[in-house]
């Protein structure tokens, strides 16, 4: 079990115990707070220590509570920050303030905060005499380009010329205790004494890493807790800076933040953690790993200490990876044939995510040593991917279920293996049925699949644009036949026969529920004011503009159109029993 140390303390005393030496690792975000933040805290603590402006009002039995503090102690002595980054790095850039004003005061209270102050910011040695060469807190932000600055205020007090947020928030707290010290020259020395003594913070000291990123998130409710990329930012930090290479690293890391914050929107995680999670599953295939339980993301990176993050083509397989999925997302003409970029079109609206771990690992085995691929060759991967992942969804949903087949298929890949689904094949009669009698309701994720697949069946279908917002069109429109009362079977609203892919921006009203109005939609045309209404991008929809209506008879006859153009699709990527 996870051991804890958890003490209430006040500044003075967490600051001045001689074990406070703290660190701010190279994987915490940059220093991030600005004025509003720095008001907030001022106002509250000035507030607290002064009620209604009146020095005479203050409770000192009361307490001010700043939050808590999340740390463990590393392997070099320091207690690594995980939570109370901000707080801490704003606390002593205030303490710091104060200490620059009383050293110009000669009455025994200033000299006396003075060197409580000068306790907190610097290490001390026995007789409590300060080391000004050994700060209490440092900092190792890899990202941070300005962390000097806020070590070298912290030494100097001095922040002219400066312009981090470290050297403005800095100034706010000078003018702000220059301003107190005009309207309170009586009792200067009594908001410090206040702030040191009754601002409480609660430390929490994990016996290691893992246990305190997870304290930080179940207590974190103000911002993004420290993602897993962060922790690999940190290792491979540590390897380049070994190596001389820091610099390079933290160029290229930049970059890769950029691009993937750019192309990944994942529902969990940040950007860079969906690239890792995408390449961890060629590492795991190149192990010969089939297991359909995957192991977390940090779990997976840290064995045998991080290993694979210490190791130069890991970090050029990452940036590889995001380029690749950068060009993907631009449709890049160039890298991809027509015919790749329309498969992947359609895989974007895939019923699930296993797409991309599979499309990855492909990637990553089958490029030259200029990253390109053949393009028929992944014409082909792309088309089964299609066929195989769109069938699975019906007939055995669910993401899980999913797994089995594709993790193998993956090891397959990186052993220079066609990926055929040897032993998953369909049985075209059952899964035919299967289709028939599903019901594809719009909250379903493949009955969107199934008309981005069907978009492509039509030869003369160009390439769509990934960037544009598409609806689920009901042709028959839904309130239809409460007008007209004209279908046999209701549920025949929700066939695929009855449904197409329509770009939101074209608004089709409620109230034109027949046929002869919606089909002006699908066409395009000219408002009496003369604004140019553009016609949809979906060929098989604008054909069906040449009818003068669109009935039931033409639903059935649509869907079963569709189900035997897939039945058939299945075949020529010789996926049928």
């Amino acid at each position: 079990m996870a051991k804890l140390s958890i003490d209430q303390k006040n500044i003075k005393d967490l600051f001045e115990d001689k074990k406070s030496d703290f660190l701010i690792p190279d994987y915490q975000r940059p220093y991030a707070w600005e004025d509003d933040e720095c008001k907030t805290l001022w106002d509250d603590i000035f507030e607290f220590a002064f009620p209604n402006n009146n020095v005479d009002d203050f409770n000192s039995e009361e307490e001010y509570y700043l939050g808590p503090i999340v740390t463990f102690r590393n392997d070099g002595g320091k207690k690594e920050i995980i939570d109370g980054q901000q707080r801490l790095t704003t606390l002593m850039l205030l303490l710091r303030a104060f200490y620059v004003k009383f050293g110009k005061m000669q009455d025994e209270n200033s000299k006396k905060m003075r060197e409580n102050i000068e306790k907190c910011i610097w290490k001390t040695d026995e007789f409590g005499n300060p080391n000004k060469n050994a700060l209490k807190i440092n900092s190792e932000v890899a990202t941070d380009n300005d962390k000097d600055e806020f070590l070298k205020i912290l030494n100097t007090g001095d922040a002219t010329n400066m312009k981090s947020r470290y050297a403005e928030n800095y100034r706010f707290f000078q003018s702000q205790i220059d301003e107190f010290l005009n309207n309170y020259p009586s009792y200067f020395t009594y908001l410090p004494a206040r702030i040191l003594n009754n601002c409480i913070l609660l430390p929490i000291e994990a016996d290691d890493q893992n246990t305190a990123l997870r304290i930080f998130s179940t207590l974190n409710d103000r911002g993004l807790p420290l993602s897993d990329a962060d922790i690999f930012k940190a290792q491979f930090y540590k390897y380049y800076s070994g190596k001389g290479s820091k610099a390079e690293f933290i160029e290229k890391w930049k970059k890769l933040e950029e691009v993937c914050g750019k192309i990944f929107n994942p529902q969990s995680g940040t950007p860079l953690d969906e690239l890792f999670s995408r390449y961890m599953y060629y590492e795991r295939a190149k192990m010969g790993n089939t297991s359909s339980t995957t192991e977390s993301l940090r779990k997976f990176y840290e064995k045998n200490k991080y290993e694979l993050l210490r190791k130069d083509a890991t970090l050029e397989n990452l940036i590889d990876l995001a380029d690749f999925w950068n060009d993907v997302a631009d449709q890049n003409n160039e890298r991809f044939s027509e015919e790749v970029l329309k498969r992947l079109f359609v895989l974007n609206y895939a019923p699930n995510s296993m797409w991309t771990y599979f499309v990855s690992v492909y990637y990553l085995h089958n490029r030259n040593v200029d990253g390109e691929l053949d393009n028929v060759a992944f014409d082909k991967f792309l088309q089964k991917t299609i066929a195989f992942v769109w069938a699975h969804a019906v007939y055995m949903p669910g993401v899980n279920a999913l797994r089995t087949p594709i993790y193998t298929a993956m090891v397959n890949i990186v052993n220079n293996q066609t990926v055929e689904f040897a032993d998953r094949k369909f049985d075209l009669v059952q899964l035919k049925s299967m289709f028939e009698n599903y019901e594809f309701n719009n909250n379903r994720p493949i009955t969107k699949s199934m008309l981005a697949w069907w978009a492509y069946q039509d030869n003369n279908q160009a390439l769509l644009s990934i960037e544009t917002s598409y609806d689920i069109e009901h042709i028959y429109a839904k309130n239809r036949n409460d007008k007209e009362n004209s279908l046999t079977n209701i549920k025949n609203i929700e066939k695929l026969g009855n449904k197409s892919l329509l770009e939101k921006r074209i608004n089709i009203r409620a109230s034109d529920y027949r046929f002869e109005d919606k089909k002006k939609y699908y066409e395009g045309f000219v408002t009496v004011r003369g604004k140019v209404k553009e016609p949809t991008n979906i060929e098989s929809l604008k054909k069906l503009t040449s009818k003068t209506d669109f009935t039931e008879t033409d639903i059935l006859q649509r869907n079963n159109e569709i189900i035997e153009a897939f039945m058939e699709y299945l075949k020529s990527n010789n996926l049928n029993k």
